[in-house]
């Protein structure tokens, strides 16, 4: 695909997540995503079937770690980045997926979420590990860890939904991990 199928591709996901974000998942249509991009009906079919396929893209996506941690970047460095950006995502609240991912669920789409579940405890478990390794972090089980930190964040992107959260509801779950590690 060329740089201008995937500039368009990815235009096309980040507009499609605010509508997400904003509407939930069974609300937004083909429709609605190309009054958002400009995009004609037959440009966006161009790229993707539906909007399931648009929202199972969009939720693959993930952080980049292995390419940092082959080039010998620091584990804390890389922690450091990924919690910065963990704890933009749940102080806005606006741009949470949570509802549209519930629902998504709710559609039999079950072992997609294990699967992406799975994924993103890899390559948690592969960072702690890389950093015990490192001497950077402290001894932990990494299992345990991974699932801690992804079941905390989780819990808060759906409860930033609901409940108003001041900047240190972010700040705790920051200085927790690195309470864990450091």
């Amino acid at each position: 695909m060329g740089d201008k199928a995937e500039r368009t591709r990815e235009r096309i996901r980040k507009e499609a997540y605010r509508l997400f974000a904003e509407k939930g998942f069974k609300e937004v249509t083909m429709t609605d995503i190309c009054e958002k991009t400009g995009l004609s009906r037959g440009g966006l079919y161009r790229y993707y079937a539906g909007t399931e396929e648009i929202f199972s893209e969009i939720l693959s996506e993930e952080y980049v770690i292995a390419e940092r941690m082959e080039e010998q970047e620091s584990a804390r460095v890389i922690l450091e980045d990924m919690l910065e950006a963990i704890q933009y995502e749940i102080m806005d609240k606006e741009m949470s997926l949570s509802l549209a991912i519930y629902e998504y669920a709710n559609l039999g789409n079950q072992e997609f979420f294990i699967h992406i579940h799975e994924k993103a405890k890899k390559r948690w478990i592969s960072l702690i590990n890389y950093g015990m390794e490192r001497k950077e972090f402290k001894e932990v089980n990494p299992e345990q860890v991974s699932d801690l930190i992804l079941y905390y964040y989780q819990g808060l992107r759906m409860w930033s939904r609901v409940i108003p959260f001041d900047r240190q509801t972010g700040e705790y779950y920051v200085e927790t991990i690195r309470q864990m590690l450091f």
